[in-house]
């Protein structure tokens, strides 16, 4: 029989624990119970923010560069770069995770920064760049990021737009031939736990406008602008999955950089090498925060499941809540689930107490699964 070897492939936790934290402290669980085991770790991401931070846990080189942030001020952020591959996360440069507390700009909020990023991964010589979007605090189409990568956006006096998404309802005309030429060459695929169009009742203002500080008045303002901005550049386009994504910087990426749309989970599971760690595993341990509705519509564990079943590899998850019933979890190929409030009901114990807890939760699958 072949000795117990388990892989650890989960997301963070989000506002308590890192997606490295989490494998740690199930490690540190499970050897607690079985001494000596086998825990192979590979912390993984969907696109979102912690993607620059699994790439680097499982072997990328990080890479720091000054970029514009969302508000116009000056940050550093982070990429990750490994044998001509770089993983860039727009977040890192346009993130919600910028704005000060209670603070939002969703008319005029720029993905300016995402745009040096880009520049800065090909300057560092990548080839292939997996771009992750996700938990932005922009609604501007890509607009910015394409103004730094060379584009130009111009108002009726031949002037550049404001900056955000509020700035496109004064574009006339779009100047493109100042993109970076290396793109050509480069393979940008979008990486993305999103598939809304740009605009409508699904698209970035309507779904995701309401979570960066926009009224309704702002929503209506958004979707008119952003749809204003495609008939421009190219309305076909604004309809692909994915160009609703991160304020729909999924559509300056696929209609003017040339990129390809692929689920988050299911590229960055190939670029961190999930294949075979997963080979070398007899059961496989994913989670996240919160195991719940969304969860099945491309986050991490859906992939990382799915990747395991069809190994004919057991998976349990873990996660701080659990809304999922078993055989939704059956459907999606997670055997059991266990969750930090089934030990702790308090939500904010449950965050603060979260290392912990996730340690006994991880003694728990231990005696149940290695024993």
């Amino acid at each position: 029989m072949q000795p117990a070897r388990v892989l650890v492939a989960a997301d963070k936790f989000k506002g308590s624990l890192t997606a490295v934290q989490v494998a740690e402290r199930v490690t540190a669980g499970l050897q607690r119970v079985v001494p000596g085991l086998a825990v192979e770790t590979l912390p993984v991401a969907d696109g979102g923010d912690g993607t620059v931070a699994a790439a680097v846990a499982a072997g990328f080189e990080r890479r720091e560069v000054r970029v514009t942030g969302p508000l116009g001020e000056s940050l550093t952020a982070a990429y990750a770069l490994r044998e001509g591959t770089a993983v860039v996360e727009m977040a890192e440069a346009s993130g919600l995770q910028h704005l000060p507390e209670g603070v939002f700009a969703p008319l005029t909020s720029t993905t300016f920064g995402s745009g040096e990023l880009l520049r800065a991964a090909l300057d560092a010589g990548a080839r292939t760049i997996v771009f992750g979007v996700g938990g932005s605090a922009t609604t501007d189409g890509g607009a910015g990021m394409l103004a730094a990568l060379g584009a130009r956006f111009l108002d009726a006096d031949g002037e550049p737009v404001g900056p955000g998404g509020g700035g496109l309802r004064d574009l006339v005309s779009a100047d493109l031939s100042g993109l970076d030429p290396r793109f050509k060459d480069v393979e940008l695929v979008l990486a993305s736990d999103v598939d809304n169009p740009l605009t409508g009742p699904k698209g970035a203002p309507a779904v995701y406008g309401p979570q960066k500080g926009a009224t309704p008045e702002d929503v209506a303002t958004l979707d008119a602008a952003l749809a204003h901005y495609a008939s421009v550049l190219g309305p076909e386009q604004a309809e692909l999955p994915g160009a609703g994504a991160a304020g729909g910087i999924g559509y300056g990426a696929l209609v003017a950089l040339g990129a390809s749309f692929r689920p988050g989970i299911e590229i960055m599971l190939d670029v961190l090498g999930f294949a075979p760690a997963l080979e070398r595993a007899t059961l496989v341990i994913t989670g996240e925060g919160s195991l719940d509705e969304q969860t099945l519509h491309g986050k991490a564990p859906a992939g990382v499941a799915a990747a395991a079943r069809a190994q004919n590899i057991d998976v349990v998850a873990v996660c701080g809540r659990l809304t999922l019933p078993p055989e939704a979890l059956g459907r999606a190929g997670i055997r059991r689930a266990y969750a930090l409030t089934a030990l702790e009901p308090d939500p904010a114990r449950c965050m603060a107490e979260a290392g912990p807890l996730l340690e006994r939760v991880a003694a728990s699958i231990a005696r149940d699964f290695l024993i």
